[in-house]
């Protein structure tokens, strides 16, 4: 990631279709989550072809479930640092958490 380069932050980068995270790493990064759960779910193309609607990841159960079985709609990038996980959109958001003292 661009972001920790340049602040000079070591970083663990997940490549998440070769490497999908599975349910409870998911439950783990949902519980540190500092937006709404179903943010973690992409509203693209693949979405639309398999019929998927907001009532299908209301809650913290269905979102793990979706991404569980189609990894390609795991919103990204998804940034982690201690206690805190957030969507790094915009990127502005990684700076942000990046170089908070507390470190999340």
């Amino acid at each position: 990631m661009r972001i920790a380069e340049e602040l000079g932050v070591s970083a663990e980068i997940v490549l998440y279709l070769k490497t999908p995270p599975d349910a409870a790493t998911l439950g783990d990064i949902i519980d540190k989550l500092e937006d709404p759960v179903t943010d973690l779910v992409r509203r693209d193309g693949l979405w639309a072809k398999l019929g998927v609607t907001e009532v299908d990841v209301t809650t913290r159960d269905q979102v793990i479930s979706l991404l569980v079985k189609h990894k390609q709609l795991l919103q990204r990038p998804v940034v982690v640092r201690g206690r805190t996980a957030i969507i790094g959109r915009p990127k502005d958001r990684v700076r942000d958490l990046l170089t908070s003292p507390a470190g999340g």
